[in-house]
Order: C-alpha cells, then sequence, then structure tokens
C-alpha cells in the first residue's frame, strides 16, 4: 500500500500512560473534549493495576478490550450498560487464577496497543492468559479526533501519519498487524494469548439474522497463520439472539445498538467462557480445567417419558413451608390435587418473599427457563411483592404498569446501580422466554387477601388485575384470572374476614392447608373456563 503521511490528532495521548496518570484534555477539530481529566483518570484508575491481582503461584487471566468488555467510566452499570469483562470472573476458579478486566471504552485496537498495553505487557508472567478482543472502535480518521483507526484486513501494510494539533509522527498498522503485536508481547513474556470475536451488534441483515463482524474472519485467519486458539465470541452470541427475536435482543443491549445491558454482558460472558470450554485447541486446555459454572443450571425434575412438566413460579402464596398442618401452605404444593400425577409432573419452582424482579435477578427463572421442553408448561403468578420499595435492602420492588419502560437506579445498602423494568415487562419477558423454547406459558392473577372493605373481600383489578389483562392482550398469553375465581368463592362461602380466616395462616396474605387446596382449585377451575391444553391433564 502506498505510504502516506497526513496530520494526526489524539484525543487523550499516543505515548503510552503509566497507571493512574490524568492525561490533559484536547479538543478535536469539532472543538468536542471526549472526556474531562478527571472522568478519564477515574476509569484509568477503576481498573486493577496490571497483575496487581496476583496470587502467589497462580497465573492471571487478563481481559483486554473496549466498552463492550468494560463500559462506562467506572464500569459499575451507572448508565444501565454493562460491559461482559465484569461478569468474567463467574466462570473462572479463583483457586485457580485471578482476573483482571483490563478493558477500556473508546480504546481500539491500536489507542489501546499504543496506551494501556505498555503496562500490562510489563505485568505479564509465564503461564498468565490474555483475552484479547478489541475492534469495535477500529473506524473513523487515523489522524484527527480520537485518531484511532486502523487499516482494515490482516495484510502487513502500514501507513505513517502526523498528529494535527501536536505534530507526533506514528505508523499505523492493519488491524491483523496489531494482533499480531499482541501476540508476539505474550509470547516473549511466557504468556499465553487467546483472540477472540468481537460481540455482535443490535444489527440485522437482509437474511433476517444477527450481521456478523468481518473481524472474525481476521481473527480466524492470524489464528491459522500463529497457532493461537480463536473463539468465535460474535457467533455464539449472534446465534443466541438469532434464536430470541427482536423483543429480546434489543433488551439485551441498552441506550444504543452496541453497548448491552446486564442481560447481554452476562449473555456475552457466558459465550466467551462456553466457547473456550467447547474449544478443541489442546493449548486451551490448561484454561479450561480453570473453568468453573459453564454448565448451565437446570431445575431438579425427574422426566418420564410422554410425560410434559409444569413448572409453578411464583412467590410464598405458591411455596411456603408446606409441612405443618396447621402451618403456611402454597397452593404449588397441592398441585397433584387437581393435576393427575400419571399424566403430567408438577415441579414447584416457587420461593417465599419474590417478586418477579428478585426471581429473575437471583437466577431462579434462569434456571426454569433452561429446563424448558417442548410441550411442557410454565404457570406464572407474581405480585404479592412486586409494588414497594425499589432501592432498599431487599431490592424486589419494580415500576408500576406494563409499558416497556425502564429506569437506572443505584440502591441505598451497597451503592450498586441497576436497571429496573415495569411489572408488566417482567411477566412479557417470562411469557416470550417460554415460548422460546417452545412451552405454553400461562399467566395467573395473584391470590386474594384476606381484607374485607366495604364487607367483600378485597379485589385488586385496578393494579394488578389491570396490568395482568394488558400483559394478556398484548402477548395472547392464555390467561387464569385466580384472584377473582378464589374471591368470589370466599364472598360466598365466608362474607367475613373472620369466617374466611380458616383459609389463611399468620396474616391476611399467606394461606392455610385448606386456602392452599382452594386456590389449587381455582386454578383447575380457571384452566377449564379458558379451555386451555393444560386441562386435559387435570384429574
Amino acid at each position: 500500500m502506498k505510504r502516506l503521511t497526513t496530520a494526526f490528532a489524539a484525543l487523550c495521548v499516543s505515548a503510552p500512560l503509566a497507571f493512574g496518570q490524568t492525561p490533559k484534555p484536547v479538543e478535536d477539530v469539532n472543538k468536542v473534549v471526549d472526556n474531562t481529566p478527571d472522568s478519564i483518570a477515574k476509569a484509568l484508575m477503576s481498573r486493577p493495576a496490571p497483575g496487581a491481582t496476583r496470587k502467589e503461584g497462580k497465573p492471571v487471566v487478563f481481559y483486554i478490550g473496549d466498552s463492550t468488555m468494560r463500559n462506562g467510566t467506572l464500569g459499575n452499570g451507572n448508565n444501565g450498560q454493562w460491559g461482559w469483562g465484569y461478569f468474567a470472573s463467574l466462570y473462572i476458579d479463583p483457586e485457580k487464577a485471578s482476573v483482571e478486566n483490563q478493558a477500556l471504552g473508546g480504546m481500539s485496537t491500536r489507542t489501546f496497543y499504543n496506551q494501556l498495553w505498555p503496562d500490562i505487557r510489563k505485568a505479564l508472567r509465564p503461564g498468565d492468559w490474555v483475552i484479547i478482543q478489541l475492534g469495535h472502535n477500529d473506524n473513523g480518521p487515523y489522524d484527527s479526533g480520537r485518531a484511532r483507526a486502523v487499516l482494515k484486513g490482516t495484510g502487513r501494510d502500514s501507513i505513517n501519519v502526523t498528529i494535527k494539533e501536536t505534530g507526533k509522527k506514528e505508523t499505523v498498522y492493519t488491524y491483523g498487524g496489531y494482533i499480531r503485536k499482541y501476540i508476539d508481547d505474550c509470547r516473549k513474556a511466557g504468556a499465553n494469548p487467546v483472540l477472540m470475536s468481537l460481540t455482535p451488534r443490535n444489527a440485522y441483515g437482509d437474511d433476517g439474522k444477527i450481521v456478523r463482524k468481518p473481524q472474525g474472519k481476521w481473527l480466524e485467519e492470524i489464528s491459522r497463520e500463529t497457532g493461537v486458539p480463536y473463539v468465535d465470541l460474535n457467533e455464539i452470541s449472534g446465534a443466541k439472539l438469532d434464536k430470541y427475536g427482536k423483543w429480546k435482543t434489543d433488551y439485551h443491549f441498552y441506550r444504543d445498538k452496541i453497548h448491552t445491558s446486564k442481560f447481554g454482558a452476562e449473555m456475552n460472558a457466558r459465550s466467551a467462557a462456553e466457547g473456550i470450554a467447547a474449544s478443541t485447541d489442546p493449548k486451551l486446555a490448561p484454561l479450561q480445567a480453570m473453568l468453573k459454572g459453564v454448565e448451565l443450571p437446570v431445575v431438579a425434575v425427574r422426566r418420564e417419558k410422554g410425560k410434559p412438566v409444569v413448572f409453578i413460579t411464583g412467590d410464598s402464596t405458591v411455596k411456603n413451608t408446606d409441612r405443618d398442618a396447621e402451618g403456611m401452605w402454597g397452593w404449588g404444593s397441592q398441585a397433584y390435587t387437581v393435576f393427575d400425577s400419571t399424566k403430567v409432573t408438577c415441579a414447584n419452582c416457587a420461593k417465599a418473599g419474590r417478586s418477579t424482579r428478585t426471581y429473575l435477578n437471583e437466577g431462579r427463572w434462569e434456571q426454569v427457563y433452561n429446563s424448558l421442553q417442548p410441550g411442557d408448561f410454565v404457570l406464572i403468578q407474581f405480585g404479592h411483592n412486586d409494588i414497594g420499595p425499589i432501592d432498599d435492602q431487599k431490592k424486589r420492588g419494580v415500576i408500576r404498569g406494563t409499558a416497556d419502560s425502564s429506569h437506572v437506579y443505584r440502591m441505598k445498602d451497597n451503592g450498586m446501580y441497576e436497571v429496573v423494568y415495569t411489572f408488566g415487562w417482567y411477566l412479557k419477558k417470562f411469557i416470550q422466554d417460554v415460548r422460546e423454547k417452545g412451552a405454553t406459558p400461562i399467566l395467573l392473577s395473584l391470590t386474594p387477601r384476606n381484607e374485607w372493605p366495604g364487607g367483600k373481600i378485597e379485589r385488586r383489578n385496578d393494579t394488578y388485575g389491570k396490568w395482568y389483562r394488558e400483559v394478556a392482550r398484548e402477548t395472547g398469553v392464555e390467561f387464569v384470572d385466580v384472584h377473582n375465581i378464589t374471591a368470589d368463592f370466599l364472598d360466598k362461602e365466608c362474607g367475613s374476614k373472620e369466617k374466611a380466616m380458616k383459609y389463611y395462616n399468620h396474616d391476611h396474605t399467606h394461606t392455610s392447608l385448606l386456602g392452599a387446596q382452594t386456590n389449587a382449585k381455582s386454578v383447575a377451575k380457571g384452566l377449564r373456563d379458558i379451555g386451555s391444553p393444560l386441562a386435559k391433564y387435570l384429574k
């Protein structure tokens, strides 16, 4: 390629940054300052000093990348975006290695090598691992603005540029040229480089599938040339997004089409671990031996041929202590009083005290999701714990309503940030997840409380009832109105709070054994009333 000399503008620095060094802000040609010195310094210092986590006799797994690996000034999700490097340590056994997410937002293959890599290179020791994932920011000008572009492809071409504002000269290489430099430096230090393709963007091609990034093919080429292991994260995560569909794919990103939400970051971290675990490259064997938690968590349920599983999700009104005849019972414990155990298997996966949000955040929904097979059913019943404080220690409150809206909240007890959605959004997520797996979701309204305003049992049709119906209309999901079915029964049979007490225990929400059996009967009645396919499995 013809060697060119042009003007070059460095946004922060072109020379290496010592760890924690505060760069001076420099305006680009459009008079835009990309970051203040303070925020740049915070971003740099919130990364661990390279090698600082090393434990005697144990290697360090370094992750190097950009904002898709480590997002925001502090990388703590305060903008609703998360990089997958934050969750990478979930898959490395801390007894075998430490993990350092050395990624920084805005870095290209070129700027990372020039500015951040020198300190990491000094910290490398024999036996360390370096996961290399760069390329999202490799476009744009070579010699102005951020001046972070590289030449495309894997050739050995280069161009000479001159920084416009400073007059500093630099040689710019191809994408493959910089990757070779990382590889050479790792090998000189006795460390093990691993090439990893980019995280996918929220962009669809003419074939209706997520667009795959060209850097993957370039990395494959370099992998073959150098013998360095390659993990195609772009393809692994892209294939998942293809199956998810547009609505689910959208919430794996936040605010734009590139940066991931916590959902997307967790997915990419798992995909990276799965890619390493599944590799047949013998050079990855030592790293594979350090992995943990790669197997998908599932519900411990015994499947029998020809019998679908009914997964029951919810809170303490569905699953309680369920032992003492005089104690508190959830209706899920009485599922076999209405379902025929010779035709269907019931798995009560509810947990006391949970809201839609905490049921999801604690990984309970993931276990159900991973366990689903075509033909299964999932009963979804939440609400008693959903409307309340969002940022307190329990962290179970959600936003009222059913709109596809969200907000970033800072938790009071630990200062962590979380994107919280509406009650209806969580229900829609559960419904979509079930359908994705070929199973049937059924939405149940919450059980009534033993409160009797005006001489009739309390009905919550203007809040939860309204939201359930909105979700049912929007998604077309089957809806069983347990709330009103049981309330109608108690109005007729009891007529007062005192007489209804035999159906409750301890308070106005939790049911006795009789109350649990009554709610189970309401579920059965509702399934028959709507002509649900699940009704054929009832006694």
